[in-house]
């Protein structure tokens, strides 16, 4: 019996996920949860984060009218850190931008956290948070 791989999560807005959709990234886990999301100007900064990381810091909300803690939610059940299933997430720069705290305390090596361009927004290497941890790793004068 062969061990199944690991999938890649896409997280950004509208053109950036179905680019990588229809490249065949799409898929549901045995729940039914998608390893995408497509951030709209509707979607909040706490569904953002609660599809990045398991439990978000951030202030309680309400579903059905009932205040619940971030951590009992069902967004925060259907994290990408929190999966299994996923290996490598792909999330668009300027979403990292706005969950920056959530992006930089991920310290695991899987799944990995790779920030892309979007459509909108060009990519700035001096944002990435992969690449600042790589550029401490080596002396200036190993780069040349």
């Amino acid at each position: 019996m062969s061990a199944r791989g690991k999938l890649l999560a896409v997280m950004g807005d509208e053109d950036t996920v179905t680019g990588f959709l229809l490249g065949g990234v799409g898929e549901l886990d045995k729940h039914r949860r998608p390893n995408f999301l497509v951030v709209e100007k509707e979607t909040s900064l706490a569904e953002i984060e609660e599809a990045f990381r398991p439990c978000a810091r951030g202030p309680w909300g309400r579903v059905s009218g009932v205040p619940v803690s971030p951590c009992s939610s069902n967004l925060s059940r259907r994290s990408f850190l929190a999966r299994e299933d996923i290996g490598i997430i792909l999330i668009s720069q300027c979403l990292a931008e706005l969950i920056r705290h959530a992006v930089e305390a991920h310290s695991r090596p899987l799944p990995a956290v790779l920030e892309i361009p979007s459509k909108e927004h060009p990519y700035d290497p001096t944002k990435d948070s992969v690449l600042r941890r790589a550029r401490g790793l080596f002396a200036p004068d190993d780069l040349r």
